[in-house]
């Protein structure tokens, strides 16, 4: 039984900085790939960031410089460092986790997913 929860998201001004955690049970963020998706409304989800077993970090071309993914593999939590957010960023962001991946950043990849947890840029 796998279970993937997010939190914290918040609501931020241009430029701040918010770090989004997501709690794994029944899945190690060691042994499967990890990543953070995120869908505004009316918009098709988008990969923003993913880690490979190693901790090699994938990240899109929007984010890139300001994102860092991370893992803590001993309190299995995956994180999602977020500076210098911009208004575009709003959106609900997902953690997702898969056994493997070949392309990261493709929501068809993942077999679990989290609740989302909101993130608002103003």
């Amino acid at each position: 039984h796998v279970q993937l929860v997010e939190s914290g998201g918040g609501s931020v001004q241009a430029g701040g900085s918010l770090r989004l955690s997501c709690a794994a049970s029944g899945y190690s963020v060691s042994t499967g790939y990890m990543a953070w998706f995120r869908q505004a409304p009316g918009k098709e989800r988008k990969g923003v960031a993913a880690i490979d077993t190693a901790g090699a970090p994938t990240y899109t071309y929007a984010v890139a410089g300001r994102f860092t993914i991370s893992k803590d593999k001993d309190k299995n939590i995956l994180y999602l460092h977020m500076n210098n957010l911009k208004v575009e960023d709003t959106s609900m962001y997902y953690c997702a986790g898969a056994p493997l991946v070949h392309s990261p950043l493709e929501p068809y990849e993942y077999n679990y997913w989290g609740q989302g947890t909101q993130v608002t840029v103003s």
